[in-house]
């Protein structure tokens, strides 16, 4: 029970806090970590000690589903080199800094777990940078960089971490053996995600209760992770796989009345998620804290303040080092300009996947070998966490605002060409049953929205006779709207299929045709639209 009280208050606080946070233009992450941290440090608050497997199934799958349903293909195969280099290189490159900086400072660490713990510390979490940057109104390509980032530097550092570790407990490491497995795994994670999206796509449209809908939407999400990670493939990128592939075929399976509601319910749902776990990530520096001596914690205090150097530096080298050789290689719009490659390189905060790994190291308590320097590893992480969350988070709004990088609308322009091409497919779609003119169609659905008000007054008084005419006329009224509206979700959905517009543009849009979809079945309660989308 004391538990529990405690995570509710810490809901709450979370709250509060990203309320202040969010008026002063700091990511909710630090704000919330800190408090977290500082809390856990207070005499006679209980411990808490996150299961590492239960920590990436609760907080890193609905968050990563999330991300990946909303990410834009489009955009991304446009900043394909970006990406990549970041999901990477980047995580790479600060893998062998960090191994170098660790083993430099402690010289009797094995490299295998100097490695692991580089691999720990590498990935990004996009959520504490992209909290900042919406507020800011930055170049759209930014948040598409560093999204596209976050769905994919998780694979490539965990894979390396899950051989270090097996490296650092078997003792040896087979190439011809390892190599192969690793491709297995990462094919068969793709396979697997766009797969289960199929069939999960497939069975959505037999639930028809927004409730039911909304809970096997979460519970599908979890399943795919437990069944990739007990098939031994990376769940990171089987979610991903999933929710790609499920975003292409939603929006024609899927009405309006539920996606609205459930779409609703997955942002509560993953604002909580964050809270909850980068409130839990200060807190977990309380065990490890009360298992050090003075002496070992300055120690390791100095040994986690290099690392912390070691983890942002390298990635600002490789950003940089990447923009510039762009910048002179390819000499148009590929490159990153110096604003904007300053900016990404300094987006590096660390988070749930962070702290999930450093858990994940074997303890040594069920029988198995514990991994040596644990409670080292452990310590370094968790300050790479705070240290990027508090220092990196609190710092990039004043950036962004010396580096004066602002939007530069071409998300807006999209939206406003699909807005266009919708309505034109609309008047199409009704020219046999109204004038061309637009404003015909708009006086033609104010009269439905009347008549239908009409005939539910005269219901009271009139005969049932009149009202069944009346209702047969509103029908075939209403039948012209629900005509007009499909055509519009039929052109946008192809306006995104030949990559004229990006998912950005087609969610405003599809946003707006949900409205008047439900707009229209409150005027004709009980028919169902014949429009389905997602």
């Amino acid at each position: 029970m004391e538990v529990f009280e405690f995570i509710i208050a810490f809901l709450l606080a979370g709250a509060a806090l990203t309320a202040v946070s969010r008026r002063i233009g700091a990511p909710y992450p630090a704000m919330v970590a800190l408090a977290g941290a500082g809390v856990a440090l207070v005499p006679g608050t209980p411990t808490l000690v996150l299961d590492p497997e239960l920590t990436l199934a609760l907080f890193v799958a609905p968050v990563l589903l999330d991300a990946a349903f909303d990410a834009s293909p489009r955009d991304l195969r446009a900043n394909w080199r970006a990406v990549s280099g970041l999901a990477v290189g980047a995580v790479v490159l600060t893998i062998v800094v960090v191994a170098c900086v660790v083993r430099w400072l402690v010289p009797e660490m094995p490299w295998p777990v100097a490695i692991a713990l580089g691999a720990i510390v590498a990935p990004p979490d996009a959520a504490a940078a992209t909290a900042v940057l919406k507020q800011l109104n930055p170049p759209y390509r930014l948040l598409v960089i560093l999204e596209g980032e976050s769905l994919f530097n998780d694979v490539s550092a965990l894979l390396i971490y899950r051989l270090a570790v097996g490296v650092t407990l078997a003792g040896t490491f087979s190439p011809e053996g390892t190599v192969p497995l690793l491709l297995a795994a990462t094919v068969g994670s793709v396979v697997l995600g766009f797969v289960l999206a199929r069939a999960v796509i497939a069975f959505l449209p037999r639930i028809h209760d927004v409730a039911i809908v909304v809970v096997f939407q979460f519970c599908a999400t979890f399943a795919v992770w437990i069944l990739a990670e007990r098939l031994h493939l990376s769940g990171i990128l089987t979610v991903v796989a999933f929710a790609m592939t499920a975003a292409r075929h939603a929006a024609d399976v899927t009405p309006a009345r539920i996606r609205v509601p459930s779409y609703a319910v997955w942002d509560l749902a993953v604002f909580v998620l964050n809270v909850l776990a980068f409130t839990l990530v200060g807190f977990q520096l309380k065990g490890l804290v009360e298992r050090l001596d003075a002496r070992t914690l300055v120690e390791y205090g100095g040994i986690a303040t290099a690392v912390c150097v070691a983890t942002i530096l390298a990635r600002i080298g490789w950003v940089t080092g990447a923009a510039a050789w762009s910048r002179w290689r390819h000499r148009d719009t590929v490159a990153l300009s110096k604003g904007a490659a300053a900016v990404i390189g300094w987006c590096g905060m660390r988070g749930v996947v962070t702290l999930a790994a450093a858990l994940a190291l074997p303890t040594g308590e069920t029988g198995g070998p514990a991994f040596p320097f644990r409670d080292l590893v452990l310590f370094s992480a968790f300050a790479v966490v705070l240290t990027t969350l508090v220092v990196q988070g609190l710092t990039l709004r004043p950036l962004m605002s010396a580096l004066r990088l602002r939007d530069d609308g071409s998300v807006d322009r999209e939206v406003r060409l699909a807005r266009v091409e919708t309505l034109r497919a609309a008047m199409a779609a009704t020219a046999e049953h109204a004038d061309d003119e637009m404003a015909a169609l708009l006086r033609r659905r104010y009269e439905v929205l009347l008549r239908r008000a009409e005939v539910e007054l005269a219901g009271v008084h009139e005969e049932s006779g009149a009202i069944t005419r009346g209702d047969r006329r509103l029908d075939c009224d209403m039948a012209i709207v629900r005509s007009a509206i499909t055509a519009e979700r039929h052109r946008l959905i192809e306006l995104r299929a030949d990559g004229t517009i990006g998912d950005a543009a087609f969610q405003r849009i599809e946003q707006e045709l949900d409205m008047e979809e439900l707009d229209l079945q409150q005027l004709a309660p009980g028919v169902e639209s014949a429009t389905a989308a997602r």
